[in-house]
Parts: C-alpha cells; sequence; structure tokens
C-alpha cells in the first residue's frame, strides 16, 4: 500500500471497493509551522470514466488497486482508439487516445519499454520510458558555433510534439526526449 506522497499520475488505488486511476495531481505545502503537504488527486474510475476528487494528507496510506503489469508494443491507431500488442502472448489491447492525454505525442512504432496497466485483463493506462527518442521534422537553421549551453529554438518532432531544443541542432536529427516534462535531453 503507497502512501499519498508516493502517488504518481498513472497510480492505479482501490477507493470505497472501485478502481481508480489518477490522472491529475496538485501537491500543496501549507505555510503554517506543522502543516503537513495536502495532495489534492483527481481520479477516474477505470470502468465508467466517473471523476473522483480526494485531497490527502502525504503520510495517508491509500490501498492499491488490483493490477497486473505487462509489456506491450504500439501497433496502430484507428481513429481515436489505440492498439497495443503484448510483447510476450502477442494479445492485443485497444485503448481510447482521450484516456492516454499527452502520451500520445511520444509514442512510435519502433518505441520499447511501454508497459500497460491491466485491470482484469482490461488495459487502463500506458507507462511510457522515462525518456523516447525523436526525430526533428522542422525547425529554425542551426548556428554555427553555437555552444551545448547557449540558447534553444522550438523544434517539432515527429509525433507533433514542440520542444525546445538547443540552436546547433537541425531537421533530422534525433534526440532523446523527457517523457515526464517534456524536455530535451541529449542527441539520440
Amino acid at each position: 500500500m503507497p502512501k499519498a506522497s508516493e502517488l504518481k499520475k498513472g497510480s492505479v488505488v482501490e477507493v470505497d471497493g472501485e478502481v481508480y486511476i489518477a490522472r491529475n495531481i496538485d501537491i500543496r505545502n501549507p505555510s503554517a509551522r506543522g502543516a503537513s503537504t495536502l495532495y489534492k488527486v483527481r481520479f477516474f474510475n477505470v470502468r465508467d470514466g466517473k471523476k473522483l476528487e480526494l485531497t490527502l494528507k502525504g503520510d495517508e496510506w491509500v490501498k492499491d488497486g488490483n493490477l497486473a503489469r505487462h509489456s506491450i508494443q504500439f501497433s496502430y491507431r484507428d481513429g481515436d482508439m489505440i492498439t497495443f500488442m503484448d510483447t510476450e502472448n502477442y494479445s492485443q489491447y485497444t485503448l481510447r487516445a482521450d484516456v492516454l492525454e499527452e502520451q500520445t505525442d511520444y509514442m512510435t512504432e519502433d518505441l520499447e519499454g511501454m508497459v500497460a496497466l491491466l485491470v482484469d485483463g482490461e488495459i487502463v493506462s500506458v507507462e511510457l520510458p522515462a525518456s523516447v527518442v525523436l526525430e526533428i521534422v522542422e525547425t529554425a537553421p542551426g548556428i554555427k558555433g553555437a555552444s551545448a549551453s547557449a540558447r534553444t529554438k522550438p523544434a517539432v518532432l515527429s509525433t507533433g510534439l514542440e520542444v525546445q531544443v538547443p540552436e546547433y541542432l537541425e531537421t533530422g536529427e534525433r534526440i532523446k526526449v523527457n517523457t515526464t516534462n517534456a524536455k530535451y535531453v541529449s542527441r539520440a
């Protein structure tokens, strides 16, 4: 059983016999002495999508949801549905794109390291690797002599994601991007 302070986006918990997934966590640090940090968490029911908002103290325990993790690979997108394949038994799981929100900006066909979160054999969420490699498809021309710690410029990546990159990078280069904050990490 994790504490509220250990919850992160995509965590699956059980509240009143229902399984919920954490979608948004707002951390509030009260200024009063001795006051504990509060975690305002917006959960969504994995079955019917209903919202549940809870405010928890950092040391409160929450019950883990009955959850299985399977290594998966992105297969294809059909309209607003995304299909993944289990890399061990080749079974397929389909999930609505709106459930994944901005995670789709990091998904490519060759992406490895994704994990499906399954509740009673049904996919409810996807965990991405810490960083992914994407190609720059549009950016301003590179500037010769620009140093690695110099200014940045916007770049559009192969999935449509826009990130800030160093000035010396050019269109066609592959870069590593952090999936938690959408920031440039390094060249690939």
